[in-house]
């Protein structure tokens, strides 16, 4: 058996509500800087993180539809700050500050990687974090960095390969399988992956019924 495969369709009814909680109201509520800035720990919540440039902004977009509400951008390391969304009233999505390279001094770099690591360890109500991986290049030591943080902190993560539409077949086939190589050496790793094109919309009735089934 294939460890790691590819997360199947959901069936009708699960694609639904899915479809159901990203349709309804998706607010931006806060830009979070400091731990003591996060909201009140009242409901589920998952988040997004990903080396800059990977593409979460462009993804989260997509998943509500919404083409401005993240703010996507061609610099990497853009998003300096922890960012919430709320959907509707049932759970937060969280897209989390770029890690690895970015264009910015040195101190702000390592406040926002600190304040990364301090959510990921830190938040009772994170049900699973989203790890984005670029299809195009697959798992870089700066991933492996974070995916060892969210084993320490027990945090379940499942990979989420963006930009998909952009590799042939047998590129993909190759970029999947150094990942699934990657993640054998994470027990954090949830045993599944979706494959996702923001650009395309392939994977994203998926994403928002795995999104959506989490409680």
């Amino acid at each position: 058996m294939l460890q790691f495969p590819l997360a199947e369709d959901p069936d009708e009814a699960t694609r639904e509500k899915g479809r159901l909680l990203f349709a309804g109201e998706v607010t931006f509520l806060k830009g979070v800087v400091a731990m003591s800035g996060l909201p009140a720990a009242d409901r589920v919540e998952v988040c997004f993180a990903g080396r800059s440039n990977v593409g979460k902004s462009s993804l989260i977009n997509a998943l509500t539809g919404r083409k401005g509400l993240a703010r996507a951008s061609n610099t990497p390391g853009r998003t300096q700050e922890i960012n919430y969304f709320a959907l509707g009233a049932q759970g937060y999505l969280v897209d989390l500050p770029g890690y690895g390279f970015a264009n910015a001094p040195v101190a702000v770099v390592a406040k926002w990687q600190a304040l990364l690591k301090s959510y990921l360890a830190g938040r009772a109500t994170l049900r699973r974090a989203f790890m984005l991986i670029d299809a195009r290049h697959g798992v870089k030591p700066v991933d492996a960095e974070i995916m060892d943080l969210l084993d320490r902190a027990a945090v379940t993560f499942q990979v989420v390969m963006t930009k998909a539409d952009k590799m042939s077949a047998e590129g993909l086939e190759k970029t999947l399988a150094q990942t699934r190589a990657a993640l054998a050496r994470h027990p954090a790793a949830y045993p599944e992956i979706v494959l996702t094109s923001a650009e395309k919309g392939i994977g994203l009735p998926t994403l928002r019924a795995i999104i959506a089934g989490l409680d």
